[in-house]
């Protein structure tokens, strides 16, 4: 029974506990029995089951329904009725109250003596007598009411003939209850009908919910299903959906969930305690509404709250619980969908990480690597910037390796500044929503740019950060948490192939030097020549001996001949340009070539070396030089004939008595 029908005794008045097991028990009727169905009906009457007010407004509803058919019936004196409840209250008093005040407490007396002894009673009194009749049911004998009348001025004969009248009226009253409570008892078949048809209603609903919910694997349409199914449901409702994470959706009605300062707040308190909260509302014009906050729950956690404001008269106290059943396989349905979507997203980065290991491990030139990586970067998370920087170990300073803001390009930072110095110190990847909201560190990629959103992972090698990835938008709270994730996985093959990259280069850059001198090696410089006379359109090669190197050997040691050849080499590499090339060509002899230069410009390089050489060696030591030049136009000329011109003129100028430059001349010039 619901709490609209409990104020008017014409509603249901049966307990809820027995609506839908009430059935007929024609087996206990009496044949010529004049109340007929209707006795049995009370048979199933278990009095203290019911609510005491409910009975008490039945009783009075009978009265009325009696007194209007007893005023045809003629009295054979005057009497004065009054009705009682079970618990012997009187409910419907006659003018016995206001006539005579001693009838008030013994109607009161009589009644709950009646009840006791479950039978027709009669108390003398000094005005009259009082008689009362106790209604009892068939099947449990149980009293429900008692009937009662004061009767003044009476001798015994007509106590007789008053209890046989008192025991008709009875008849009547009876019968008056019996046609109250079928009405009563047929409304509450027939509500109890209309439930379960409603029930049953709501359980299919449920049930296609439950199978539509669970055949969606795409989030976004399945949080789409459960809007459309709350309003089929509910036109009148509004609705909307908060998330705890960050979920991004197209759908207007799915808004972030602020769990920060709104702890009072009823979503946040239904997140927090995972169950479903109500509060009645009213809108300025007056309209009542439920408002309702139903946790989306699945197996792992909450991922959200559904709020919904629904109007009162469009809801009942059992569509609670159909409500909290959708939300629950919203949330089982959410999750599963949300593995799925994880899931294909997790075989998506693993086949992302394979190939992107596998075109980063392509290439062991260390600019490509940074550069293919930035262009990776951008385009996996559609950043707009991206910044790969290093650490240097000689200078402490981090170098930016890679960027597409040109500002930064090349540039030096120390290693405790901005989040590349936090990650380097904490080595723990970064996430940040605002940076203008953050206002703790600052960086020149988010000045620079004006970016709000940024996500930053170390380079990690051996247990070592070698460097840092910085990704940045002008947009705030860009980045999601997958995002962040899937940074650090790709920090770590990025750190790997710069790694693997810088190992290359320096066993690259140790194969094409010498060790004693860190000039380049002869086979570098061999194979560099053959390249340029294939690109360039002259060049001029400078080869310069020690003199009486050997003798130095003798003199001073070998010690002392290697730090001199280096004090002559150290002369050559601060005389040289940064695009020529100087070599050591095999024992004291060095050799230098210079791209695009003539044999004058050369002859002006090898003299200086000679005379530096002469001036700042200790001990003093002098040198020799040849020189040989190429162009275009000498078609036959090779590695191997440049290095003989200038072999020769070397030899010229050792013959003609040492410190000296001599030029190479070609006998087809």
């Amino acid at each position: 029974m619901t709490k609209q029908s409990r104020d008017d005794p014409t509603q249901s008045l049966m307990p809820n506990t027995r609506t839908t097991s009430i059935t007929l028990p024609h087996a206990d009727m009496n044949e010529g029995d004049e109340q007929g169905d209707q006795i049995n009906w009370l048979n199933l009457l278990d009095i203290t089951s019911y609510d005491y007010p409910y009975i008490s407004s039945l009783l009075q509803a009978s009265y009325a329904d009696w007194q209007t058919e007893m005023r045809d019936v003629p009295a054979a004196f005057p009497v004065e009725w009054f009705v009682a409840d079970f618990k012997g209250e009187i409910l419907a008093p006659g003018p016995v109250y206001s006539q005579e005040e001693q009838f008030a407490g013994l109607a009161t007396e009589i009644a709950r003596t009646c009840l006791l002894d479950r039978d027709l009673t009669v108390s003398p009194s000094l005005a009259g007598q009082c008689i009362a009749v106790p209604m009892v049911t068939r099947h449990t004998k149980e009293v429900f009411a008692v009937l009662g009348c004061a009767i003044a001025n009476v001798d015994e004969s007509g106590i007789a003939f008053a209890k046989t009248w008192v025991n008709m009226a009875a008849g009547y009253f009876r019968t008056c209850f019996y046609k109250r409570f079928e009405a009563l008892f047929v409304a509450d078949l027939l509500l109890g009908q209309k439930q379960a048809k409603r029930e049953e209603y709501r359980r299919s609903i449920l049930f296609q919910i439950v199978q539509k919910l669970h055949d969606q694997i795409d989030v976004d349409s399945l949080l789409t299903e459960v809007f459309e199914r709350i309003a089929g449901m509910y036109p009148g409702a509004k609705v909307e959906l908060l998330m705890s994470q960050d979920h991004l959706s197209r759908d207007p009605r799915v808004k972030s969930l602020q769990l920060q300062g709104e702890r009072d707040h009823m979503c946040v308190r239904a997140f927090m305690e995972g169950r479903m909260l109500r509060a009645e509302k009213r809108d300025q014009d007056d309209n009542d509404y439920l408002e309702l906050a139903a946790p989306l729950v699945g197996k792992q956690g909450v991922y959200g709250v559904f709020h919904l404001m629904i109007p009162r008269d469009e809801i009942e106290e059992v569509d609670l619980q159909l409500i909290g059943m959708l939300a629950d396989t919203a949330g089982s349905a959410f999750e599963n969908a949300k593995l799925y979507e994880q899931s294909n997203l997790l075989v998506s980065e693993l086949r992302l990480i394979n190939e992107l290991t596998k075109r980063l491990n392509q290439s062991l030139r260390l600019k490509e690597v940074f550069k293919f990586a930035t262009e990776e970067l951008l385009s996996i998370f559609r950043a707009e910037y991206c910044c790969i920087s290093q650490i240097d170990k000689d200078s402490e300073f981090f170098e930016i390796m890679a960027c597409n803001v040109p500002s930064l390009s090349k540039e030096y930072f120390p290693k405790d500044y901005g989040f590349s110095g936090l990650v380097f110190s904490t080595r723990e990847p970064i996430i940040l929503s605002d940076y203008k909201a953050y206002g703790k560190i600052t960086s020149r990629l988010m000045e620079d740019t004006g970016a709000r959103s940024l996500i930053v992972a170390p380079l990690v090698v051996r247990g070592e950060v070698i460097g840092a990835v910085m990704l940045a938008h002008r947009t705030e709270r860009f980045f999601s948490y997958e995002n962040y994730r899937l940074l650090q996985v790709l920090s770590s093959h990025i750190g790997l192939a710069i790694a693997n990259a810088s190992l290359h280069a320096e066993v690259q850059r140790m194969a094409n030097h010498d060790v004693l001198t860190e000039l380049y090696a002869r086979r570098y410089l061999d194979d560099r020549i053959q390249e340029l006379l294939k690109r360039d359109d002259g060049g001029s090669l400078i080869i310069v001996d020690i003199d009486l190197f050997k003798q130095i050997n003798d003199t001073y040691g070998h010690q002392t001949g290697d730090k001199i050849l280096k004090q002559v080499c150290s002369v050559i590499k601060s005389t040289v340009r940064k695009t020529d090339i100087a070599a050591r060509w095999g024992g004291e002899e060095l050799a230098i070539y210079l791209p695009g230069a003539d044999v004058h410009s050369g002859y002006q390089i090898a003299e200086t070396i000679r005379l530096r050489v002469a001036a700042e060696t200790q001990p003093q030591v002098t040198v020799s030089c040849g020189i040989a030049e190429w162009n275009r136009d000498n078609e036959k000329i090779s590695v191997e004939s440049l290095f003989y011109l200038a072999d020769m003129a070397l030899y010229e100028a050792k013959k003609n008595g040492r410190n000296q430059t001599r030029i190479g001349i070609s006998h087809e010039n």
